[in-house]
């Protein structure tokens, strides 16, 4: 039997066509003054990308002004399509600004660094309103929920700044694990708890300022401030005027190169320099690895001065508070750069 080859018109399509076709048709509705126009190609019956995710009947506009809606700002105007996933709900801060994580509440308050702070809660020393609480993801209202620390309420009252002489032979940290003596054993009698606003090492005596404010800290310690630092230092060798003049202009440490320096010969002895340098930077054992540079080493290190604020008068190992007149110092004290 010969083959015959049979042309199907579009009224008599395969099944499989015409399923395709009523499929389209199902997805994207047409007003019936476009149908003549979807015959011109097979590709009319597809829907379009800017109308097959709406809904008729919700106030889609017609095909061809859709495609010109991707520059339409007015969104506001369109109601939302069905199906749209959900909004996410606003994170606590948002919902009530008034909230705010433990660990910051402890900071605020002066109890600790965050750090520091972090471990407690794990340790679950911190409790809320009876409660331990370990989670440091957990969001507290400070005006409504009781937070203590070790059974000790968790308030941020008035800022405390304190200045310390520290002795040598005392570590700058609350506790120590080899029980060794620390600064905090000293501020007997001070109405709060105070952190660090930096450091000096076990050797290391002289002014050390301790604060409930944290941004104060913050801004004391930070090397972009320029506050400046006062040392006395007495080197193990006599160090040459070519030397001092290194401490002025800079050396190039293993964290990189420091700033100039002002630096001051006091006196020499037979074996040892006594001199007085003053850095704006904060970098760890910094006056000593700077000596350390030149061949020698520290054996006697005092900080006797940050900003505008002596060390004369206070007692080693006695504090005392500070004025709003030196704190405000302390925040405007212009740096006197070394001449190079």
């Amino acid at each position: 039997m010969p083959h015959v080859h049979i042309a199907y018109h579009h009224k008599y399509m395969r099944p499989r066509d015409y399923g395709s076709k009523l499929l389209a048709r199902r997805r994207k509705p047409k007003p019936k003054a476009a149908k003549p126009a979807a015959r011109q190609s097979a590709s009319a019956g597809r829907p379009d990308k800017n109308t097959a995710t709406a809904k008729p009947g919700r106030g889609v506009p017609a095909p061809s002004t859709a495609r010109q809606g991707r520059g339409v700002p007015a969104r506001s105007a369109a109601k939302p399509e069905a199906g749209a996933a959900p909004t996410r709900p606003a994170p606590p801060q948002a919902a009530n600004t008034a909230k705010k994580t433990l660990d910051r509440i402890l900071s605020k308050a002066g109890f600790g660094s965050r750090t520091e702070a972090t471990e407690w809660i794990r340790d679950g020393r911190v409790k809320v309103n009876g409660k331990p609480v370990k989670s440091i993801d957990a969001w507290v209202d400070p005006k409504r929920d009781k937070v203590t620390l070790d059974g000790a309420p968790v308030r941020e009252g008035a800022k405390l700044y304190i200045l310390l002489n520290k002795p040598k032979g005392y570590l700058t940290t609350y506790k120590d694990p080899e029980g060794r003596p620390t600064v905090y054993q000293l501020l007997k009698g001070v109405p709060g708890f105070v952190g660090t606003a930096g450091r000096l090492d076990m050797d290391t005596s002289g002014l050390l300022i301790l604060t409930s404010d944290t941004a104060f800290a913050d801004f004391i310690t930070s090397p972009a401030s320029h506050v400046p630092k006062t040392y006395l230092v007495k080197s193990s060798a006599r160090l040459t005027d070519e030397q001092l003049a290194m401490l002025r202009k800079g050396l190039t440490l293993d964290d990189g190169p420091t700033r100039p320096a002002i630096v001051t010969r006091l006196r020499d002895s037979e074996k040892y320099t006594h001199f007085e340098i003053t850095i704006t930077e904060g970098r760890n054992r910094q006056v000593r690895r700077m000596v350390e540079a030149l061949g020698a080493k520290v054996l006697k290190l005092v900080r006797v001065k940050i900003g505008g604020i002596e060390l004369a008068g206070l007692g080693m190992g006695a504090w005392r508070e500070l004025s709003r007149a030196e704190v405000r110092g302390l925040l405007d004290t212009p740096l006197a750069e070394p001449k190079s």
